[in-house]
């Protein structure tokens, strides 16, 4: 799984992209046409975001906005890919437009749960 780190913004004209729509386009098309692609999405903003946790006992939750009070990146959307190894997947990541504005996080999925 490829995991695409934002840096977070409140005015996104106040950061320049290293990278554009079509930047983006192209790696989704590459990814599709190379037959590796098993699922992907981004994610919508992160003022959408709610954060639940609950207590040891299992029975009091509280929620929050948003992930973090204070985050250096956010989680703006991701990949799944099926490749064979973590080389070709840290290829991948290199690829993404996303490691150009913020990083890629490479991880396994685990079969297990």
């Amino acid at each position: 799984m490829l995991l695409i780190q934002t840096p977070p913004t409140s005015d996104p004209t106040t950061i320049e992209s290293q990278c554009t729509v079509e930047d983006w386009i192209t790696y989704d098309k590459s990814v599709r046409d190379a037959g590796i692609l098993v699922d992907s999405h981004s994610l919508a903003d992160l003022t959408t975001a709610t954060t639940v946790r609950v207590d040891a006992a299992g029975e009091r939750h509280i929620t929050t906005d948003g992930p973090f009070a204070e985050t250096r990146e956010y989680l703006g959307g991701y990949y799944v890919i099926d490749v064979p190894d973590l080389d070709a997947a840290l290829d991948w990541a290199a690829r993404c437009p996303g490691a150009r504005d913020g990083s890629v996080v490479v991880r396994p999925v685990s079969d297990e749960y």
